[in-house]
């Protein structure tokens, strides 16, 4: 073969070999660096704000990443060993708890077989024995990982302290690297920087301001348990078309049925149904409408970025889609302008 196709080949191979090596490194972190630009998106606006204060990048992006670590360490650090303790409690609850005698004082005629009552008693506790059993294998495995997940959030730190930091130059390299005319291009940032902020902000943001507000109903009326069902409150907050309904209203029935006091039972419904329902109010002044994704896309993408990512899929999950739909438009729009301006040229 002749010296200019190896010339031609050769780069393009130490190219793909390179791209291939440097993925290889940083597969173990990147999930952690992803949530660090994550993270960069949605303290944007305050770093911002910091900066206009200070006029210096450095300081403003460390007293950002200060406060962040204070916002993460400092619940860790109180609330880890209450999650730990009432994860066991709730665990050593369920070996001994009769699931179907509830059921049966509010469905007595479905229950009225002996034989049925038996076999649906039998699921529900396997069911729930089960996802208890996840629960402390899960904190368990925290546990013995902390070494290593103290790394990743040393990623997560310096990934965010830099994203914040040179944003404006990571904006201009992106640019400079995307094959698309300026145009184009302002139009992906502005339609994935719209789309972005209705997921976080819209969804994720939301959805835990959700849950923390049925968590107070939790902790102020004194139900057992109440960090774990807060934590179970922010997650179906998250999640769209679910919500925290899906945990007050068990909690309520729970109350009901063990002869609580109605005070008790009226509070947790205010707080629940605010809850459910400060959305409602909140949305429309974080994500204009324009921007606002079908829920049925935030949900599928949930659902499978949770199988693939794990918890970071429930960000992630519904980003790729989004991102990926931003693509097709652009390709549609830009194919129909072609097709318009062939027809025009012809006409002419």
């Amino acid at each position: 073969m002749d010296d200019p196709y190896f010339k031609k080949i050769i780069p393009i191979a130490v190219f793909f070999i390179l791209v291939i090596l440097a993925f290889l490194i940083i597969k173990p972190i990147i999930m952690s660096i992803i949530l660090g630009f994550i993270l960069a998106f949605i303290f944007g606006p305050l770093y911002n704000f910091v900066f206009r204060l200070t006029k210096a990048k450095n300081l403003s992006a460390g007293i950002i990443c200060a406060l962040l670590v204070i916002l993460i360490v400092l619940p860790l650090w109180f609330f880890t060993p209450m999650v730990i303790n009432q994860a066991f409690k709730i665990y050593q609850t369920i070996q001994t708890t009769d699931f179907v005698t509830p059921l049966k004082s509010i469905f007595p005629s479905l229950f009225s077989s002996e034989e049925f009552s038996q076999e649906i008693g039998a699921m529900l506790h396997s069911f729930i024995t089960g996802m208890a059993d996840s629960l402390v294998n899960s904190l368990a495995d925290i546990i013995l990982k902390f070494p290593a997940m103290m790394l990743q959030f040393l990623v997560i730190i310096f990934t965010f302290y830099f994203a914040l930091r040179d944003r404006i130059k990571l904006n201009a390299y992106l640019r400079s690297v995307i094959p698309y005319s300026k145009k184009t291009q302002d139009e992906l940032f502005a339609s994935s920087k719209a789309i972005t902020s209705s997921v976080l902000y819209g969804q994720v943001i939301l959805g835990i301001v959700q849950g923390v507000v049925v968590g107070l109903g939790f902790l102020i009326f004194g139900i057992p348990s109440a960090l774990i069902l807060t934590l179970l409150a922010i997650l179906a907050g998250v999640i769209p078309i679910i919500g925290p309904m899906l945990v007050w209203v068990p909690v309520i029935i729970y109350l009901a049925v063990n002869d609580s006091s109605l005070f008790s039972i009226i509070g947790i419904f205010v707080f629940g149904f605010v809850g459910s329902n400060i959305d409602n109010l909140l949305r429309p002044m974080i994500v204009s409408k324009a921007s606002k994704l079908n829920s049925a896309i935030i949900l599928i993408g949930m659902i499978g970025g949770l199988f693939l990512f794990g918890i970071l899929g429930l960000i992630m999950g519904p980003l790729i889609l989004a991102y990926l739909f931003i693509i097709l438009d652009l390709y549609r729009d830009q194919s129909v302008s072609e097709a318009i301006e062939k027809k025009e040229a012809e006409a002419n």
